[in-house]
């Protein structure tokens, strides 16, 4: 069974299982998600056709994550002018798992489990990073504390009493054990410097 269905000024086709980019939507990654606005069912060869919507048809769906979408680079330019303007742009959406449709009484359910692996995370292990320690500002907030765990220093081990030891024998066995410092040769005594010519007695 599928579904089409309107959100965010966009119409999707879906099918229980389905994996979802939309417009964003308002709530925290793992809530439920219900879509009223179904223009379409499709069973098998039976097509509904709503007026303009189905009847008591519903799609429900498992909210993943809410995120900023690929960068879009606008570029402005007048020619001969000296004008030009670059700017981009990050759309936020939402990823949603549909799980399920609903129509005249009988539901389609999805047998699978919704994964709230997000893409930032697939994004880190595909680099070999850890993900958890990165602590980026995208990151949920059930991510953030799992973060700061691992972040926490540890409790300090009880410090235990230092020995006394006494230093007196030490020091002189090691005053035995050195030997004598040889006695430094003395500097050998500079030479002379040369008496100079006299120009003029020449």
């Amino acid at each position: 069974m599928y579904a089409v269905i309107k959100t965010g000024g966009k119409q999707y086709r879906v099918s229980p299982g389905d994996l979802l980019v939309v417009e964003k939507l308002e709530g925290e990654p793992g809530a439920a998600v219900a879509f009223g606005d179904v223009l379409m069912l499709g069973d098998g060869e039976a097509v509904t056709i709503g007026a303009p919507l189905v009847d008591g048809a519903s799609v429900a769906a498992t909210l993943v994550e809410t995120r900023k979408g690929e960068k879009v680079k606008i570029f402005k330019k007048i020619r001969r002018q000296g004008y030009r303007r670059t700017r981009g742009h990050r759309q936020h959406e939402s990823v949603l798992r549909v799980v399920g449709i609903t129509a005249n009484g009988a539901e389609t359910k999805w047998d699978g489990v919704v994964d709230m692996t997000t893409k930032a995370e697939l994004d880190a292990r595909a680099r070999g990073l850890d993900f958890a320690t990165l602590n980026l500002p995208w990151q949920s907030r059930a991510q953030k504390a799992a973060a700061a765990k691992l972040d926490a220093p540890k409790p300090a081990a009880k410090a235990r009493p230092a020995k006394v030891v006494d230093a007196a024998p030490a020091v002189e066995a090691v005053a035995e054990a050195a030997p004598a410092a040889a006695p430094k040769k003395a500097a050998a005594p500079k030479k002379a410097a040369a008496p100079k010519k006299d120009k003029a007695a020449e």
